[in-house]
């Protein structure tokens, strides 16, 4: 450890306690069919599909934009399927923690961004997280609900302050899109962007680190947006296939009036993710 990080958490003290394992497989147990049920498939781009040692000598930093209110289901979900030796951790609007208190034990922390002592205290309390090398955060930086085409507005300067304090993550930007295809229910779209390690930039400032770190964020997002225009499943790993078809009612028709005219029943209304 260096001295820098000594000082910043006074040692090892995680101030945020980590998810209990059994807590955790129950949670998933739960959130798998229950995407299943709302989406018909949770993808990522195959080209940033990252190996199952990403980055396992350090810490995560994972930034992605806020187009939804699937968005913190969504990353959790991610998080299993891409870090799964990794600890869960994310920051949330201290109001809405109390709203969703469960979230608590999931690896949430409640924050008051619109203060300087709140502030403070989600940097002390992400920088002890950042001292744990199996720890990833999940962070939105544009601090509100806004639209995948909307590449304008300036990241909250939390991130920026985060990755300046520490010399050992990685920030790796998210790119997220939710989209109807051919099938009745959404089509999640990921796709990660170009990692940066913060150690290799000491000589960044603040301002420094907003800049490319919005830029990163904002390349992830143009990228898939060219895939998600293209309509095609091609560059795409398959994470999660959910439901298909017209839902239980009018697909029980279907299926009856196939069998009785001897054709084959396709749920499906196209080929994408089957």
């Amino acid at each position: 450890m260096t001295k820098a990080r000594v000082r910043e958490t006074q040692g090892d003290e995680l101030l945020v306690k980590k998810s209990a394992a059994w807590f955790l497989g129950g949670f998933h147990a739960f959130l798998r069919p229950y995407l299943r049920r709302h989406f018909h498939s949770i993808a990522i781009d195959r080209s940033t599909h990252p190996a199952a040692d990403f980055a396992s000598d350090a810490p995560l930093i994972v930034y992605a934009n806020h187009p939804s209110w699937w968005d913190p289901l969504i990353a959790h979900f991610l998080h299993r399927a891409l870090f799964p030796q990794r600890h869960f951790f994310a920051p949330i609007d201290s109001d809405a923690l109390e709203q969703y208190s469960v979230f608590e034990k999931l690896g949430f922390y409640g924050v008051k961004l619109s203060s300087t002592s709140g502030a403070a205290s989600f940097l002390k309390k992400s920088v002890s997280i950042l001292n744990q090398p199996d720890s990833a955060i999940w962070i939105t930086p544009e601090g509100r609900f806004a639209d995948v085409r909307d590449h304008g507005a300036e990241l909250m300067p939390g991130l920026s302050h985060l990755c300046k304090r520490s010399d050992h993550a990685v920030a790796l930007p998210l790119a997220l899109e939710y989209v109807f295809w051919e099938e009745r229910l959404p089509v999640c779209l990921v796709s990660l962007g170009v990692p940066l390690r913060t150690g290799d930039y000491p000589e960044w400032s603040k301002p420094d680190w907003a800049k490319h770190l919005a830029g990163g964020l904002r390349d992830a997002q143009t990228r898939l947006a060219e895939l998600t225009i293209s309509r095609s499943c091609e560059p795409f790993d398959n994470l999660l296939s959910g439901t298909r078809g017209g839902g239980w009612v009018y697909d029980s028709c279907r299926r009856v009036k196939a069998m009785l005219t001897g054709k084959s029943f396709k749920a499906g209304h196209g080929d994408q993710f089957q």
